[in-house]
């Protein structure tokens, strides 16, 4: 039994992974975004679900990319990163020094954000210079205390990247982003629950295949999919966000 859950719990919690790994290969980022929500009402840890969040992008971002790195857009990917990569460790660094509620708050609040301009059909846009400056720098940010930065800055690079390499440069991103978080992990002695990761990659390989066989179908109803996606992520945020005051914030 997975983590001394309940059978009702492990089966939530493969259903969550099937979850986020269909979102992460289906649109080519928000899988942390759109699952970790759910998963803090399982366990409210966010060290508990971000180390085998992060062991899973590393595997299917990796698979993904083998046969794949000649279409990154390898000049604008290493321009962004001297944005991203410092306020990411300033991030990473608050993940394993904040209080749980703080954290747990953040995510709700963020999450809310996301889904009320999905639900909404608004988008988060850049059409200057320092605001994607601005927009990385926030998600990196972001990235780096949840791995909920995506939405950030992929309005940036939807603007700077070609689309046939948008998905497979975004990939490249989040490796880096998630091999770094690691490595920080691994040095500060934060528990990676590997074997729990490894045991959950079956699971969440259903969701990537189907995420990767319906993506072509997901972009061309990408208007659809985000309102009722946007529209589940306000209900789940809302609820946490009272959870939270309810519990003595």
């Amino acid at each position: 039994m997975l983590f001394d859950f309940t059978v009702t719990q492990t089966l939530i919690v493969c259903l969550l992974f099937v979850w986020t790994g269909f979102v992460r290969a289906g649109l080519g980022f928000g899988g942390a975004a759109l699952g970790l929500p759910l998963m803090l009402f399982v366990n409210p840890d966010l060290l508990f679900w971000l180390p085998m969040i992060g062991t899973h992008l590393l595997f299917f971002s990796g698979l993904t990319l083998r046969k794949r790195l000649h279409h990154v857009d390898w000049h604008y990917l290493r321009y962004s990163l001297w944005f991203i990569i410092p306020p990411a460790l300033v991030g990473i660094f608050g993940l394993v020094s904040l209080p749980t509620l703080w954290l747990n708050l953040f995510i709700y609040s963020i999450t809310l954000f996301y889904g009320a301009i999905w639900m909404l059909n608004r988008a988060i846009t850049s059409h200057q210079g320092w605001v994607d400056k601005a927009l990385l720098v926030t998600g990196g940010y972001v990235a780096g205390t949840s791995l909920t930065g995506a939405p950030l800055m992929v309005a940036v690079y939807m603007r700077n990247v070609d689309r046939e390499r948008l998905r497979d440069t975004l990939f490249t991103l989040w490796f880096t982003l998630v091999t770094i978080k690691m490595t920080t992990f691994i040095a500060l002695s934060v528990d990676l629950h590997f074997k729990q990761a490894l045991s959950l990659i079956p699971v969440a390989a259903i969701g990537h295949m189907l995420g990767l066989k319906t993506h072509d179908r997901i972009i061309r109803n990408e208007v659809i999919f985000r309102r009722w996606v946007g529209a589940g992520l306000v209900v789940v945020s809302l609820f946490g966000l009272w959870n939270l005051f309810r519990n003595g914030l």
